[in-house]
């Protein structure tokens, strides 16, 4: 989507225009300049449709008399002292929905006049911008026969009243979700542990050095759990490592990314139907690649390290079974109960070699772990675990402002022991009941002693089966927004 911003409408515009009005209140600004060349065609038209102003709804006026515009959108505003970034990213949102694939190839959206609002006018433009943008994403690629109503035409954006000076940061940040959309997007058999690789490394900003380990350095370092699950596919495992250096000396912050980029479940195969959905259990990693992307493209000041674990989790002849015992790099020994509680195997092993390397005071891991999280919260969600109170509420208020909400749910000795085995130190999953709360203890069994941790299961949050206000069905690139604005508010000098 191409964001242009300018001083004035063009006398001569062809294509859409698009207006706001506030909540309960008459048109004002650009929507009351607009109604009177229009001859009161707007008013009467938000009359019509029974208009009142809420947030991002919309009326859509065709041709109007005296305008060169094509049609008219007068998008809501809500109360006005009450629209903040989210008002306005919820706003773009709407605007591109409505005219995605309208045949409309460009809309103005005329800001002038707007008063009253809860933030300055180019951070609200901004968000406008990035609403839109993130709205417009598609994954097109593979339809080969759809029909002319069906595609996307809407190409640009131009913003009049204010100008461009919010925009750039959050443009990288919205390029930053676009790729981790496209990656959860893409099926296994364009998107395994290699081309994965090869995807983040071909679009990487300047700056973001890109290292990888094979099976061999492994097997070196003795990762035996992730490797169980590897043993099945014929698609190597890799772990990416991004590095991201602009905080000087700072000790960096870890992000570790799950990912799976395809689970059939091993042995433990899931069933056929819906079974194609796992694709996208590499969400972890692909929104840990969008994040450190989107903070090397707006050169963020801080350091940050983001780790994924690649493999694919396929049933063969020399696939891990039931009752496996697997070593893990901390050595700590792992009897594996349920080839399909894969996710944590990958994570202990990554997480361990990203301690013992980089020595970071903060790791936080992302993944498409359990069904358990699905039921306890839903689509509208992650879960959040962690072992130190100040990093969960510095990671819930991320959620809040940017709509990738958490809610914390439980640690404790009484689940920690229900992964205790009788054979190994511990066991891959526990009974059936608070399934989402024992990986978690899983995973802290890996986290050494002095270390800030907190694990985010995003099971029913990669993927989406409705549109939503900044998203279409599909891929949601959820994570990358939230660890984005974690890190910014909390380590960027």
């Amino acid at each position: 989507m191409l964001i242009n911003y300018a001083a004035t409408v063009s006398a001569d515009m062809m294509g859409a225009l698009a207006v706001v009005a506030a909540k309960d209140a008459p048109l004002s600004g650009a929507a009351l300049a607009l109604d009177g060349v229009t001859g009161g065609q707007i008013a009467r038209a938000v009359s019509a449709a029974r208009f009142d102003g809420d947030a991002a709804s919309v009326v859509e006026i065709f041709a109007p008399a005296n305008s060169t515009a094509t049609r008219v959108i007068v998008v809501g505003l809500g109360k006005a002292d009450a629209a903040d970034a989210a008002a306005f990213e919820k706003i773009g949102g709407a605007i591109a929905a409505k005219l995605i694939t309208s045949g409309e190839k460009s809309v103005t959206v005329d800001l002038t006049g707007l008063e009253g609002v809860g933030l300055p006018l180019a951070e609200a433009a901004a968000r406008l911008a990035h609403g839109a943008t993130l709205r417009a994403y598609r994954f097109d690629k593979y339809h080969t026969t759809m029909k002319a109503s069906q595609k996307a035409t809407l190409e640009a954006i131009t913003i009049v009243g204010a100008d461009d000076s919010a925009h750039a940061n959050l443009a990288a940040i919205a390029a930053g979700v676009a790729l981790t959309r496209d990656l959860v997007s893409e099926p296994a058999n364009i998107i395994y542990p290699e081309s994965f690789v090869e995807r983040a490394a071909a679009v990487a900003p300047p700056g973001l050095a890109i290292e990888v380990l094979g099976e061999a350095e492994m097997t070196r370092l003795g990762m035996g759990a992730l490797l169980g699950v590897s043993l099945g596919s014929d698609r190597e495992a890799k772990i990416l490592v991004m590095r991201w250096n602009g905080g000087g000396d700072a000790v960096p912050v870890v992000l570790v990314g799950k990912g799976v980029t395809f689970d059939t479940g091993g042995i433990s195969i899931k069933p056929a139907a819906g079974m194609e959905d796992m694709k996208w259990d590499m969400g972890g990693a692909g929104a840990v690649t969008g994040a450190l992307h989107a903070l090397a493209a707006r050169n963020a000041k801080v350091n940050v390290i983001g780790v994924c674990g690649l493999v694919e989790n396929m049933p063969d002849g020399k696939a891990q079974r039931p009752g496996d015992v697997v070593t893990s790099m901390s050595g700590q020994t792992i009897e594996v109960i349920n080839t399909d509680a894969e996710g944590r195997l990958v994570l202990c092993d990554v997480i361990w070699w990203a301690q013992e390397q980089f020595k970071p005071e903060v790791v936080v891991d992302l993944a498409t772990l359990t069904g358990a999280m699905v039921v306890s919260l839903g689509h509208e969600q992650a879960g959040i675990f962690a072992n130190d109170d100040a990093l969960a509420a510095q990671l819930i208020a991320a959620g809040a402002a940017t709509g990738d909400r958490l809610w914390r749910m439980p640690l404790g000795a009484e689940y920690d022991k229900l992964i205790d085995s009788p054979i190994a130190d511990m066991k891959n999953v526990g009974p059936r009941e608070g399934g989402s709360i024992t990986a978690a203890q899983f995973i802290a069994r890996f986290i050494k002693p002095g270390v800030k941790w907190a694990h985010l299961d995003i099971a029913g949050m990669a993927w989406t089966a409705k549109d939503g206000p900044l998203c279409a069905k599909g891929a949601t690139g959820y994570g990358v927004r939230l660890l984005e604005k974690f890190v910014a508010d909390n380590f960027e000098g």
